[in-house]
């Protein structure tokens, strides 16, 4: 199902991208509507799924573990039932931060976030050495964060 986003719709992600803690007041103002039209949009925007919900973004070198690993996984077989198992393993496991399904001779990748190596061997092992369908994974670690951006870039979509 696909939404129609206008451009005032547009500058209300933007903006809530860039800042959601900022009142119903303040983001009307900013991006020029009346606050009870602006509060209307947004609920329509989250009712209808475009906005997933709202976080702070921490800073795992302040508060999180002290590791970020990506992991390579490829599978032995693409049979629905093994992959979908893999799936709910991976849903369950705190430490994952992200999961993609990507195309290529990988099957996914993860983004993992652990204390140290000690925890990361354990994960590897409830999560991956121990599944008879993962043919092979491969461990990046993460050295620097040289950019992290969770928005949605919207010039695409104003450009369409």
């Amino acid at each position: 199902m696909s939404i129609k986003l206008d451009e005032i719709d547009l500058r209300i992600l933007q903006e809530l991208q860039c800042d959601s803690s900022r009142t119903n007041v303040q983001l009307a103002r900013a991006v020029g509507l009346s606050p009870p039209a602006c509060l209307r949009r947004v609920r329509r925007l989250r009712k209808s799924g475009v906005i997933r919900g709202e976080m702070a973004v921490l800073d795992p070198r302040l508060v999180g573990p002290g590791m970020t690993v990506l992991v390579r996984v490829e599978m032995e077989r693409d049979a629905r039932a093994l992959v979908n198992g893999f799936r709910q393993r991976v849903l369950a496991e705190d430490a994952v931060a992200q999961c993609w399904s990507v195309t290529g001779s990988d099957d996914f990748v993860l983004l993992v976030r652990i204390p140290d190596i000690a925890a990361y061997d354990a994960l590897v092992e409830r999560l991956l050495a121990t599944d008879p369908n993962v043919k092979r994974y491969e461990s990046l670690v993460v050295l620097d964060e040289v950019k992290r951006d969770l928005g949605v870039p919207l010039a695409r979509i104003r450009s369409a």
